[in-house]
């Protein structure tokens, strides 16, 4: 019964795969041009764990996103706060992480709640900058859920901001991506901005 009442999409991403070989070579090339030998003992392994490093986190893990009937008609928002979230910017490659806060207004079916939490990752393990992280994450859920709206706030630090240039540490940029009621119905959208904690 619980199988006729699940409805499952696979999610394959469709990225090319690393290739760990080329990755390794490039950064035995890279630690050579920035004056260090790669063949000391501290530094003879190191291509292949940073092209293993790279390759996890720019890869996101397959899941079943699994629906269910809203045979309760619930009709108020479904949010989930402080998704921990960490990508790759794409200008540095330097990683940007915080917190990402997800929600949606139910229509014919609802989420299993850890689904959220990987379609947040499904976009994170890719190089990314944050905007469109934000608003892939809203657009995907939209598509795939049909719900009556979609909000989206991801909350994080860039390392190519406190470790370099500026060298602003602590600064958290905030971007948000709002779908259906939730861009429409301003009660609805002060609601989601509110329960995700941030000052709209």
């Amino acid at each position: 019964m619980t199988e006729a009442l699940t409805r499952h999409l696979q999610v394959v991403p469709g990225r090319n795969g690393v290739d760990l070989a080329a990755a390794e070579r490039a950064v035995a090339d890279l630690l050579v041009a920035l004056g260090r030998d790669p063949d000391t003992e501290h530094l003879a392994d190191t291509p292949r764990r940073v092209a293993h490093a790279y390759a996890e986190m720019l890869t996101p893990r397959e899941f079943d996103l699994t629906t269910f009937p809203n045979d309760e008609g619930y009709d108020e928002l479904v949010l989930a706060r402080d998704i921990p979230v960490q990508s790759l910017c794409e200008h540095h490659m330097l990683p940007f992480h915080g917190v990402a806060h997800v929600g949606y207004l139910p229509g014919a079916r609802i989420l299993g709640l850890s689904k959220l939490a990987r379609v947040v990752e499904l976009f994170a393990r890719d190089l990314q900058v944050q905007e469109r992280l934000t608003k892939q994450v809203a657009e995907w859920l939209q598509r795939h859920l049909a719900p009556h709206g979609v909000g989206v706030v991801i909350e994080a630090e860039h390392l190519c901001m406190s470790l370099r240039g500026v060298r602003a540490a602590g600064t958290r940029t905030v971007t948000s991506a709002l779908q259906g009621l939730l861009r429409e119905d301003p009660r609805s959208r002060q609601e989601f901005f509110a329960l995700a904690g941030v000052n709209a």
